[in-house]
């Protein structure tokens, strides 16, 4: 697969990966059904087989199994490949009951997530959301004690405004930010995406495919079993806004047949094309699927073409919140 340099640390060792990475969180969680651990890591293998090197995951999802099954399917690999997760939640009996990011916490989190991993240093650590109680220069100075101490190799912050970005990469340099971003959600190209250019920090979109909708695949009537993320998200699950954002979809595939690819295909490639620091992170649990999404990155279009795409996408306005109340609640502190 193409190479990118998603980003540098404060030492300014490069992270190189894959131009597309793993979303693991599926193999656990919200996008059910799950499919068994032996098919789990199996699959996960195969990736790496098909060139996959980048794979994401976080200790929340599936309350750790989702560490457990990427540590145990890829630690024969473990020197081809990087991994990212992610710690900053205040998980008890088993439940997560909110948002915990002090030092402390995050010690406790990332040498459990070092455990699961089955490794002795994590590629990328990030704190998944952004915790209002804890200040973000703590966190970054924890997360230079756990870079002096080798655990961790980069840092990031998921999902974080763009002045709390600032703050603690001036304490420590920030490699690299997760964000939803994709033609089904491009809130962050007016003041992120700039920030992220000044400062030297990749992206990593995670639901580049905007959840599933944007490999045409998706229904105007679908329903959504009561696991899945997107029975509690407004454009999926109130049938007026699904079938007016679908208006978006129905012109990427007209425009993915006339360039005899797939909307999967196209809905990557102009990710990519944005900057040369983003590395999508689609999830899928189908070496169909992953085969796809990996040859995204040969996809080539003529600058006209580029050009007709984003004219087709700014035409469209896709509407509705991207999460239920609680979820957008943690967004862009």
């Amino acid at each position: 697969m193409k190479k990118r340099i998603l980003g540098a640390n404060a030492r300014g060792d490069q992270l190189e990966v894959g131009a597309i990475g793993l979303g693991c969180m599926g193999l656990s969680q919200s996008y059910p059904p799950f499919p068994p651990k032996e098919e789990g890591i199996k699959f996960l293998r195969e990736a790496v087989e098909l060139g996959v090197d980048f794979f994401d995951t976080s200790e929340v999802y599936g309350i750790y199994r989702n560490e457990e099954l990427v540590g145990e399917a890829l630690e024969p690999v473990r020197d081809r490949v990087k991994l990212a997760t992610k710690g900053g939640w205040d998980i008890q009996d088993g439940k997560c009951v909110g948002l915990d990011s002090r030092p402390e916490t995050l010690r406790r989190a990332l040498e459990g997530s070092l455990r699961r991993l089955r490794t002795d240093h994590i590629d990328l650590y990030y704190i998944h959301r952004v915790d209002p109680k804890v200040p973000i220069e703590d966190v970054a100075g924890a997360m230079k004690q756990f870079f002096d101490e080798g655990k961790i190799l980069h840092w990031g912050i998921s999902e974080p405004g763009v002045e709390t970005l600032r703050k603690a990469d001036a304490v420590f340099h920030v490699t690299a930010i997760q964000n939803e971003y994709s033609l089904w959600f491009r809130e962050i190209e007016e003041k992120m995406l700039p920030a992220l250019e000044e400062l030297k920090i990749g992206l990593v979109p995670f639901s580049p495919l905007g959840k599933g909708v944007l490999t045409g695949n998706v229904a105007k009537d679908q329903k959504f079993d009561d696991k899945d993320i997107r029975h509690t998200i407004p454009r999926f699950n109130d049938e007026k806004l699904l079938a007016k954002n679908l208006e978006l979809v129905e012109r990427i595939k007209r425009f993915a047949s006339d360039h005899e690819t797939t909307p999967t295909k196209i809905a990557l490639a102009w990710l990519l094309h944005q900057r040369d620091w983003i590395v999508p992170i689609p999830g899928t649990k189908r070496v169909t699927r992953l085969q796809e999404n990996i040859s995204a990155a040969d996809v080539e279009l003529t600058d006209a073409d580029w050009k007709e795409l984003q004219a087709m996408a700014d035409s469209v306005k896709v509407v509705g919140a991207r999460y239920d109340a609680y979820q957008m609640s943690l967004v862009g502190r």
